[in-house]
């Protein structure tokens, strides 16, 4: 038996960085990326290491450009992390486990640093693959924040629910994180929405233009719970935007589609340092005639075009200054 298992990248088109903070976000997942999982048994239980985690080089010079690319940790402490936490789980919901093991390996197109979801896309792949291997079922909510539990939990890494109810829902999501419905049930509200066909939405990124999601949110976190007005006001304005959002989205309302795009990235930049290159990039994307916001922690960019007149010239724009523009294919 032989179990394959695939998570795709998740994009935050409004609302975002406030799922953390009991706000509201939209956010869909996309198949121009992917990270697929391929698990089979064995007689002991392998891991085996990906592109990201080899560690013999050609040269000195070669490991600093691996270093760059892929960082200091690879996929491999997301697997492990991963199936812990699965154990762990079925463990305290009385979900007993057969005793036979397994080898899995992995492999992640996604571009790394760039506010892709591209580590929870790894795990969300696991975690398909040791519910078929142990016919185990968790409900999506559940499963969603198992998946986040990994990063926090286990490897420390400060995150949020979004992207993790995206890649388990797939498709396009609106999330309310209510504070009085999660300290209820747990979980936020969760509901399905669709795009207009003709609504332009746009993806850019730089590879070299990373930002890590632990320093953004940690820092955030912590000026969030020691009671900062600033940020919980924009918190607060952060859902406020993402309901004016879905009613635009649902009138075909584009002029504001577009200024509350623009809007989300302007209070985010209030309360946070962003770097010279991603500001460069947004302010690049908007002379074009774009819209532009951060797909997520930073790196990378999601906006609205008008028409394809506007399209066609930040596509040029853009490729002028070695930015990367797609047009995403939502799962």
């Amino acid at each position: 038996m032989i179990i394959k298992t695939t998570s795709y990248p998740r994009a935050a088109l409004i609302g975002n960085p406030s799922d953390g903070y009991f706000g509201k976000t939209i956010a869909f997942t996309f198949s121009n990326f992917q990270a697929d999982i391929t698990l089979y048994p064995s007689d002991e239980l392998r891991i085996l290491p990906g592109q990201r985690d080899v560690s013999r080089y050609g040269s000195i010079s070669a490991l600093s450009e691996d270093v760059a690319h892929f960082g200091y940790y690879g996929g491999v402490r997301l697997i492990k992390a991963a199936i812990r936490k699965f154990y762990l789980w079925c463990a305290e919901h009385d979900k007993p486990l057969h005793n036979r093991n397994f080898t899995i390996r992995y492999h992640s197109n996604i571009p790394l640093h760039l506010g892709m979801a591209g580590s929870s896309s790894i795990i969300r792949a696991v975690m398909a693959a040791l519910l078929k291997f142990y016919d185990v079922e968790i409900p999506q909510p559940l499963l969603a924040n198992l998946i986040l539990s990994v990063e926090t939990e286990e490897l420390s890494i400060g995150a949020g629910l979004q992207d993790r109810v995206a890649q388990v829902y797939q498709g396009v999501t609106f999330m309310d994180f209510d504070k009085s419905h999660m300290d209820k049930r747990g979980y936020g509200i969760y509901e399905p929405i669709s795009l207009n066909r003709d609504l332009i939405i746009y993806i850019a990124y730089k590879r070299d233009n990373s930002e890590g999601s632990e320093i953004v949110h940690n820092d955030l976190r912590y000026r969030y719970e020691k009671g900062d007005e600033t940020v919980r006001r924009a918190m607060e304005r952060f859902g406020e935007i993402t309901l004016e959002f879905r009613g635009a989205l649902m009138a075909g309302n584009y002029p504001e589609i577009h200024r509350l795009m623009d809007a989300n990235f302007d209070l985010r930049r209030s309360i946070m340092n962003i770097s010279k290159s991603n500001l460069e990039m947004v302010e690049l994307a908007r002379s074009a005639g774009a819209s532009a916001k951060f797909t997520g922690s930073g790196g990378a960019l999601i906006g609205s075009c008008p028409d394809e007149g506007v399209l066609e010239n930040l596509t040029k724009t853009l490729g002028g200054a070695g930015i990367e523009l797609i047009i995403p294919r939502i799962v």
